[in-house]
C-alpha cells in the first residue's frame, strides 16, 4: 500500500474537522460509503439543481447513479445531454460553473484546514471556488495530510500517475494527464456554503 493510501487516524481526522470549521467549512465524519450516501441525501434537498463533478469517489458509493437516474434532483448532466455540443458550448460552461449545488471530491485536505483540488481541464474549479451556491465534498480519510507540502506531494506522486492511467483507459490518452490547474481553498467566506463528508475508508485516489 502506498503511503498516500493510508487512512488518517482518529486524532488527525478530529484535528482536520476542527481546523476546517475555523476556516468556514462544515465537516463531518462517517464510517463508510453507505453512510456517506445517506448523509448526502440529508444535506442536498430534493428537487435541487445539482451538478455532479467527475469523481471516482462518487462512482464508488453509488451517488452518480442516484443523481442521474433517481429523479430526486434536477441533474445538470442530464440537461447537458439535451444540448447541442457545438451550438450550446457556452451554455454548458455556464451551467457547470454556477449550479445551485455541486458535489464531488478533492485530492488532499490538510490538518490545518486547507483543501486542494488538481485538474487537467479546470472544469470543476469555478463551481467549487465561487459559482455554486452550495458545495458538498465526499473525501476518503486517506486524503488527509499534514500540510500543503504533503498535499502537493500527494497530488504529484500519487494522484497524477493514477489519473494518467485512468485517462489512458477511459479516453486513450497515452501521453498522460496533467496538473494543469490547482485550486487551494484556505477559507470559505460564505457561511454554510461548503460541506465536507470525511469517510473512514479508502475512496477514490
Amino acid at each position: 500500500m502506498s503511503l498516500w493510501d493510508e487512512l488518517a487516524d482518529e486524532v488527525a481526522v478530529a484535528t482536520t474537522i476542527e481546523a476546517l470549521a475555523k476556516n468556514g467549512i462544515a465537516a463531518t465524519v462517517v464510517e463508510d460509503g453507505v453512510a456517506a450516501k445517506v448523509k448526502i441525501l440529508e444535506i442536498i434537498p430534493a428537487g435541487a439543481q445539482l451538478m455532479n463533478m467527475t469523481s471516482m469517489t462518487l462512482d464508488e458509493i453509488g451517488v452518480v447513479k442516484e443523481v442521474l437516474e433517481s429523479g430526486r434532483y434536477e441533474a445538470v448532466r442530464n440537461t447537458f445531454a439535451k444540448l447541442d455540443p457545438e451550438k450550446d458550448g457556452v451554455k454548458k460552461q455556464q451551467l457547470g460553473a454556477a449550479p445551485e449545488w455541486a458535489i464531488g471530491s478533492v485530492h488532499a485536505v490538510t490538518q490545518d484546514g486547507s483543501v486542494v483540488i488538481a485538474s487537467n481541464t479546470g472544469s470543476q474549479l469555478p463551481a467549487y471556488a465561487y459559482g455554486a451556491g452550495h458545495v458538498v465534498w465526499v473525501v476518503g480519510a486517506q486524503k488527509i495530510v499534514k500540510n500543503l507540502d504533503d498535499a502537493m506531494k500527494r497530488i504529484y506522486e500519487h494522484v497524477l500517475p493514477l489519473e494518467s492511467e485512468r485517462a489512458n483507459k477511459a479516453y486513450n490518452i497515452t501521453t498522460g494527464s496533467n496538473v494543469s490547474k490547482l485550486l487551494i481553498v484556505n477559507r470559505e467566506v460564505q457561511p454554510g456554503r461548503i460541506s465536507m463528508i470525511i469517510v473512514k475508508e479508502k475512496l477514490g485516489f
